[in-house]
């Protein structure tokens, strides 16, 4: 007997594996058409839809996220019954390509790391300036590394993980590459709409920036839980549940602080704090400094900082990614059996 809300259709366990694949041999451009025109997407619908009153910042965040996930499943059935399942697999894999993968920011974390190994505190902070595009003033070394382990582990869980928990849970409903597109564009609007210091005015209305923020917490809500298992699982598994249960809370963001809580926990490193506040100014319009001191009050326990425990990120990740799969063939394998 067939089970499609505990089973992932095979061709979707090979879509991922492919997209993965051709991911890592060829990354998607950073200056590419098709973000290009995301980012002109999301701004005509704000520039026609965004009057500042909330059911139409509720009509724009629709337009703009739910039109182009339900273009992606039309497209996906077309195929389907159309020329048939090999199609619709080269479809998933055409949008899993664009919305999942480590190529889209694993370059900015790698140039920061080979500054920091190399001691050029001076780049690795300008890169991290360039990167989440913040004031980052005279960041000691210990600040610059938790600074970009935050930010990176957040980018992994956006990127690849709550791309991947989206993406098999509509599958195995039979809605094809859906979640994907749902996720990241809930995600892209989110940030797109809200002001950024050095990016000039808001984009947006309040009304817009809260419904857009709303909407990004509950659907971030499931996929931020399973990325802290994972990280969990492939590391010190009490302590980063101990991080989730106990120390989430000491961030701005509940789905970022359940994720970095229980990736402090699971490589024993001391986060929280001044990253996440940054995030926090951004969605209050507030002026971003991220140079001043921290209280040891809003981290989370664990060793400071190192430039170590960068690679250490990028073991728990690549560990969670091989779990991941294994978890998705097994799924795979069961609905073959079935």
């Amino acid at each position: 007997m067939d089970h499609p809300s505990v089973s992932l259709p095979p061709m979707s366990f090979f879509a991922i594996l492919f997209a993965l694949l051709i991911e890592q041999a060829r990354p998607l451009a950073r200056s590419n058409p098709i973000h290009a025109g995301l980012r002109a997407w999301a701004l005509s619908v704000s520039r026609n839809f965004d009057t500042g009153k909330p059911q139409h910042g509720w009509l724009a965040w629709c337009l703009a996220v739910l039109v182009p996930a339900c273009a992606t499943l039309a497209m996906h059935w077309l195929l389907l019954w159309g020329p048939g399942w090999p199609f619709a697999m080269l479809w998933s894999v055409a949008v899993l390509y664009v919305t999942l993968g480590f190529r889209q920011f694993s370059h900015h974390f790698t140039g920061i790391r080979d500054a920091l190994e190399g001691g050029d505190e001076d780049d690795a902070r300008a890169r991290l300036a360039h990167w989440q595009q913040v004031d980052v003033g005279l960041l000691p070394r210990r600040e610059i590394v938790r600074h970009v382990i935050e930010y990176s582990v957040l980018a992994a869980h956006r990127h690849v993980f709550g791309v991947l928990a989206w993406f098999s849970v509509l599958a195995a409903l039979g809605l094809g590459p859906t979640g994907a597109v749902l996720y990241r564009l809930s995600e892209f609007v989110a940030r797109h709409w809200h002001p950024r210091p050095r990016m000039g005015p808001a984009l947006a209305s309040a009304s817009l920036q809260q419904a857009s923020a709303r909407a990004w917490t509950v659907i971030d809500w499931l996929p931020a839980r399973l990325t802290a298992l994972s990280f969990a699982v492939v590391g010190s598994f009490e302590e980063a549940i101990e991080g989730w249960r106990f120390h989430a809370q000491r961030f701005p963001n509940d789905n970022d602080g359940v994720v970095l809580a229980a990736t402090a926990g699971a490589i024993d490193v001391r986060l929280g704090g001044e990253a996440l506040k940054a995030h926090a100014g951004m969605r209050t319009s507030q002026g971003l400094e991220i140079d001043s001191d921290m209280d040891d009050s809003d981290a989370t326990p664990g060793r400071e900082p190192e430039v170590g425990h960068l690679r250490s990120v990028v073991g728990l990740v690549w560990r969670s990614v091989v779990v991941w799969m294994l978890l998705l063939a097994l799924l795979t394998l069961a609905r073959l059996l079935g």
